[in-house]
């Protein structure tokens, strides 16, 4: 009878709280986008130097880089073609921008479903010590498949000193159910002078 009474209780707080035993487990991976980890897809443009490069990425995803008049897409997919028809390869900002080479993927029980990356965003109001607009530093969550590629929120680097973990949890939170073409890019934490160039 004390065993029955026993397992009673245990089952009972098990049933206080069924998600708990089938919690996900989310974690981050890296890859790289620098040109010596990618495969370049023919000759820079003779008219305007653009460039596009492949990037191996995570579970059979590449990451698609395409340069151009000083601004970057990123995109990704299951191959080049994939990733070029998704709404992230026409997610252009006005300012020119670039991105680091390191890719951060997050997924749930080993699926990715999201990647953040760190964006430089050009600031023309202000000039740097060679004369060149200022680069203001902006992180960008992209939503994965299944569904569209897409950019979900952006995170300001000056204006939040816990920017990678706001990034991360807006990845977590909002990337799977975004709707890429019907809801809104979020900006995440405090807004800065580097969200308000790429809203414009």
């Amino acid at each position: 009878m004390k065993y029955l009474a026993f397992a009673t209780v245990v089952m009972a707080l098990a049933g206080a709280n069924p998600g708990q035993a089938g919690a996900e487990t989310i974690s981050s991976s890296y890859t790289s986008t620098a040109p010596k980890a990618c495969r370049m897809i023919g000759k820079p443009s003779e008219e305007d130097g653009s460039t596009t490069r492949v990037c191996p990425g995570k579970s059979g995803l590449v990451v698609l880089i395409n340069e151009g008049d000083l601004r970057e897409v990123v995109s990704v997919g299951r191959n080049r073609e994939a990733a070029a028809r998704e709404p992230a390869a026409q997610a252009w900002f006005g300012p020119f921008s670039s991105t680091g080479d390191t890719v951060e993927w997050r997924a749930a029980s080993g699926k990715p479903f999201a990647i953040i990356q760190r964006w430089q965003i050009a600031d023309n109001s202000e000039q740097d010590k060679r004369g060149g607009p200022v680069s203001r530093a902006m992180l960008a969550v992209t939503r994965l498949p299944p569904g569209d590629v897409c950019h979900v929120a952006y995170v300001d680097v000056a204006a939040n000193p816990d920017a990678n973990a706001l990034a991360r949890q807006a990845a977590d939170d909002f990337a799977r159910d975004f709707k890429c073409g019907t809801d809104t890019v979020k900006t995440i934490g405090q807004s800065g002078r580097t969200t308000s160039l790429v809203r414009r």
